[in-house]
């Protein structure tokens, strides 16, 4: 299967040729490749809700199930109009490769609901929770298939869908993660995925001499991953000049303090509007000279128009797919390093690991042991791509790489081929 490079390629062809090109380093044979190339079970649902006004609105609802090779499937649940069987899929095959090259007893999964929750009040948001995960359900359990929160989902979603499953199922907490900590959820959750980020930053540090310590780091995205992503970055010494949101953004190059940042953010809904800040775009932010670029809001925001711009040395995917491949290859060209989503992101798949054995065992860890395992799980898999990397590729074809092998192993030790 050949793929033309393109920035007219939709989300699940981008991911497809990035599994390709790591399909020809590994030398995957042609049987295998079309195993892994495609998704193990794909559902698309009808989910009728009833909403505020007495209307009823029909959402579509997807869960896609990728690869189950090394584990149960595990992948987030993500609300958003743009969440269509194709973006869901491509999501659905970055989790196997995450959990892969995290090494995680996990396979890959994906869900969404084509919706737009900021125009939705809470109760109808539960009402399409709820709904949604009486829909797919029946794939869904604890050794199955395990949700967690995603773009526009938190702890409070994962906790209506706890629900709902168990009312048909029976009690159990492990059937998804990124719950709230009284309902079993792990401490540390929230903070998960944009800590994993400064602890591979820190890696990378570590590993090319390029300190993270003064360096200057502007972070696309305010939301979970880059508002944790931005406060840890802080606390380990590196200078936040820029931070964004949907409606805009704010720099300033003496560098922002994050706590306040975050705490106007809480109140006015916005980082935009903080006092002493410069406005800025979101497009403007991509294009700082900075030494750290963090794009944790939407996907392939940078492209084949904008690529040429970047003057960030390093970019660090705290978002799932933020750079398409025509966009990856202009970098790799002009000589700069790209942290992959698949390794940079996967501090939250990470600790829904620890939240789901915990689950199991009915056993809470203190929130030391799980920023410890956390940062040690992330070292490794840096350390493993790093040193496939010096093999003579980029750090994301040596990501996917590790990951379409350990992946390939397990599914021939189980004689998928």
């Amino acid at each position: 299967m050949t793929l033309k490079l393109s920035d007219r390629m939709t989300p699940h062809e981008s991911v497809t040729y990035f599994f390709e090109q790591a399909a020809d380093r590994v030398r995957l044979d042609d049987e295998m490749r079309e195993v892994l190339r495609g998704s193990y079970r794909e559902m698309q649902v009808q989910v009728p809700v009833r909403m505020d006004d007495g209307q009823l609105f029909v959402f579509n609802g997807y869960r896609v199930q990728h690869n189950g090779a090394r584990g149960p499937y595990k992948g987030g649940v993500r609300f958003h109009p743009e969440a269509d069987l194709d973006e869901v899929r491509a999501l659905a095959a970055l989790m196997t490769w995450k959990t892969a090259v995290t090494d995680l007893p996990f396979g890959g999964a994906k869900g969404g609901v084509q919706c737009e929750p900021y125009m939705m009040s809470q109760a109808e948001l539960q009402r399409l929770t709820r709904r949604y995960t009486q829909m797919i359900g029946y794939v869904l359990g604890v050794n199955r298939d395990i949700p967690a929160p995603d773009m526009n989902t938190n702890a409070q979603t994962m906790a209506w869908m706890m629900d709902a499953f168990g009312q048909r199922y029976g009690y159990q907490p492990a059937c998804v993660t990124g719950k709230p900590v009284e309902l079993g959820g792990s401490l540390g959750r929230e903070a998960a995925t944009g800590r994993g980020v400064v602890f591979v930053m820190e890696e990378y540090a570590k590993d090319k001499g390029y300190p993270l310590e003064g360096a200057t780091v502007a972070v696309q995205g305010f939301g979970n991953v880059g508002s944790f992503a931005a406060r840890i970055a802080a606390e380990a010494g590196a200078k936040v000049v820029a931070v964004s949101d949907v409606r805009g953004g704010i720099a300033q190059s003496s560098g922002l303090d994050i706590e306040k940042v975050w705490a106007h953010r809480d109140e006015s809904g916005s980082v935009v509007g903080f006092p002493g800040a410069d406005e800025i775009s979101n497009e403007q932010l991509l294009e700082l000279d900075v030494d750290w670029l963090v794009p944790a809001a939407l996907g392939e925001v940078i492209n084949g128009r904008n690529a040429s711009k970047i003057r960030a040395r390093v970019i660090v995917e705290a978002a799932n797919h933020p750079i398409t491949p025509l966009a990856d290859a202009a970098l790799a060209d002009a000589g700069k390093d790209v942290i992959p989503d698949i390794l940079a992101n996967a501090g939250g798949v990470t600790v829904s690991y620890f939240e789901w054995t915990q689950n199991i065992q009915q056993f809470r860890w203190e929130e030391e042991q799980v920023n410890t395992q956390l940062r040690k799980i992330m070292s490794k898999a840096y350390r493993d791509v790093a040193q496939m990397a010096e093999r003579g590729c980029g750090l994301r074809e040596a990501a996917f790489s590790i990951g379409v092998e350990r992946v390939a192993r397990a599914a021939r030790l189980r004689g998928y081929v």
